[in-house]
């Protein structure tokens, strides 16, 4: 039995299809942890069992877990607590859950980071690998997923790249990045889960295949979109303002915005 957290989350709803597809014939059977059964596909909804709420819920999981083989990991996005509460606080009953049932094997989606000087001030990701400790402390073999920044973030930018041929970010215009498409998270994640001979605790780099500066990116977007596109540099206190004026937890922004 292996139980998917978030399955209508980027990750997720790109995870699901590939065990549903490759569970039965491995003798698996696919569960999911979702609040709301009705954003599942259709073409799954038949084919996995579905335990209703949030997996930040202590009785929920509690089920979920009951009898299962292997977890997928996935803390949903929360900006209104503290970085640490998003993701320790959402994580605890799970831990306890997975200890209590004896799951054998966990993957998780954490951060880049560990291991480096900053990875004890580094904010949101501080607060991932925090995550990553509490599972591993379950017992479980863990796998964490490390993960730098989203190309889909992108997308957030898509009104000002059709109008105005911008996009805006905190970082210098020639510093390169590793950058990850949920898709290839999706497929790392399902190899794990289905071929579960790995034992111990670890983390597996997911970077894409190259590294790219808000420059490459850029110039990327110009030559495929056939018009020109350019990056702003935003300063860090404009974000720090904009994210406050929406109502956003204080010290996750401190985390979002301050972190090197």
């Amino acid at each position: 039995m292996i139980v998917i957290t978030a399955p209508t989350g980027n990750i997720g709803r790109r995870l699901l299809p590939l065990l549903v597809g490759a569970a039965p014939a491995r003798g698996e059977e696919v569960r999911v942890v979702v609040r709301d059964p009705a954003r599942l596909p259709e073409t799954v909804r038949g084919r996995v069992e579905v335990v209703t709420g949030s997996h930040g819920d202590a009785a929920t999981v509690e089920r979920a877990f009951a009898g299962a083989d292997a977890v997928f990991w996935l803390v949903p996005p929360d900006a209104s607590t503290t970085p640490e509460e998003a993701y320790s606080g959402f994580t605890r009953p799970a831990a306890r859950a997975l200890a209590v049932h004896g799951v054998g094997h966990v993957v998780g989606v954490s951060a880049l980071g560990r291991g480096t000087p900053q990875a004890a001030r580094a904010g949101l990701v501080t607060a991932s690998l925090a995550m990553d400790d509490l599972i591993a402390g379950s017992g479980a073999a863990y796998r964490a997923l490390a993960a730098p920044s989203f190309f889909e973030n992108l997308l957030e930018e898509v009104d000002s790249i059709r109008e105005q041929g911008v996009f805006t970010d905190t970082v210098a215009a020639d510093r390169p990045a590793p950058l990850v498409a949920a898709a290839d998270i999706a497929a790392r994640a399902a190899d794990l889960l289905l071929d579960r001979s790995w034992t111990g605790v670890g983390s597996v780099p997911v970077p894409g295949p190259q590294d790219l500066s808000p420059n490459d990116m850029a110039r990327i977007m110009t030559e495929e979109l056939g018009r020109p596109v350019r990056y702003r540099r935003r300063p860090l206190e404009e974000l720090r303002s904009a994210m406050l004026a929406h109502g956003l937890n204080e010290a996750f922004v401190e985390s979002r915005a301050w972190s090197p």
